[in-house]
């Protein structure tokens, strides 16, 4: 029997966590089903906004039952299982946010309620969650003078250009060779961590350091590379 969780009420301890993360999925599941079914549109238990904010504290549970897993892992053990891909089938996009951007302009910047539901939706976006740094950036400059679509495109780019520098010059990376990485990663699509890929724009080490140590200096480059990666991928700014 599950319990039943308000989106106002903190969901305290494993087993509660456990239930939601489970109720929630059956509820994924069954609203896969039913959006087949014309008579679904309009008959809808949840809201859209309280189906949204449910989904974000699934995938909040998600990320604190993940983090210390491994990040292509869905199934944490026997008895929980993430719907990953039920999710991403209702994801939003970034076209949507900036309808919501625009929205908040067009309001003279005043109206509050469209920021919330900004962080809202980013909140229950897989996608969106690793570009919520970026997103709040640019919301926090738009003011009466903004042109949302351009200012959008020049601000990511000016964004990942600050982003990528800095990254190469804190851990002392190899310049021409991970921006080539980059480029080559967000031309296929991937980035790649395998073979001598990274090896190629690793510093020089010490002869002094161990294995150990140069493994975990290039697992911690890797992890960096790949949250700006996850942050710009699927962002179109030519």
């Amino acid at each position: 029997m599950y319990e039943s969780y308000t989106l106002n009420e903190e969901i305290i301890g494993e087993s509660a966590k456990k239930d939601f993360i489970c109720l929630f999925g059956a509820i994924l599941r069954m609203r896969n089903i039913l959006t087949a079914f014309d008579d679904f549109a309009g008959n809808e238990i949840l809201s859209a906004i309280e189906f949204q904010n449910y989904q974000s504290i699934y995938l909040d549970l998600r990320q604190e039952f993940v983090s210390n897993q491994d990040a292509d892992k869905e199934n944490i053990n026997n008895d929980i299982e993430f719907e990953v891909e039920l999710v991403k089938q209702i994801e939003v996009n970034i076209d949507y946010i900036l309808m919501l951007v625009i929205k908040y302009h067009e309001s003279n910047c005043t109206d509050k309620s469209v920021l919330v539901a900004i962080d809202k939706a980013v909140g229950a976006s897989i996608e969106l969650r690793s570009k919520k740094e970026l997103i709040q950036g640019f919301v926090e400059r738009v003011n009466a003078n903004s042109r949302i679509d351009d200012d959008w495109v020049e601000f990511v780019r000016e964004q990942k250009e600050t982003d990528l520098s800095a990254l190469i010059e804190t851990e002392n990376l190899k310049f021409e060779e991970t921006r080539r990485l980059i480029d080559n990663a967000f031309r296929d699509g991937i980035l790649k961590t395998t073979g001598t890929d990274i090896d190629k724009i690793l510093p020089p080490i010490s002869r002094f350091s161990t294995d150990n140590n140069r493994e975990e200096k290039k697992q911690n480059i890797i992890d960096k590379l790949m949250a700006f990666f996850d942050k710009y991928l699927g962002i179109q700014v030519d």
